[in-house]
């Protein structure tokens, strides 16, 4: 699978602390190697517009496509508890 980050997504993880930065790496190389990895606890975030959500850690969260052989990754941010 190929990895895209969308402008947005970028601007949002320039600004990140970098453990977190850390944490999401490490997490997409968990979903590179297995979509249904425990760690990544994913879900479907959005049915209509096919977004998938998956977890960096207990307080932050990224949102994606799936699109044929790529992940596009649209969004990282805190999750509100």
């Amino acid at each position: 699978m190929k990895v895209f980050y969308t402008p947005h997504f970028k601007r949002n993880f320039k600004s990140l602390p970098k453990e977190i930065k850390k944490k999401f790496k490490k997490q997409v190389d968990f979903l590179l190697k297995n979509f249904h990895h425990p760690s990544l606890k994913i879900k479907k975030y959005d049915e209509k517009q096919e977004i998938w959500q998956a977890r960096v850690d207990r307080n932050y969260r990224f949102f994606f496509l799936v699109e044929k052989d790529a992940y596009i990754f649209l969004e990282i941010k805190s999750h509100p508890k």
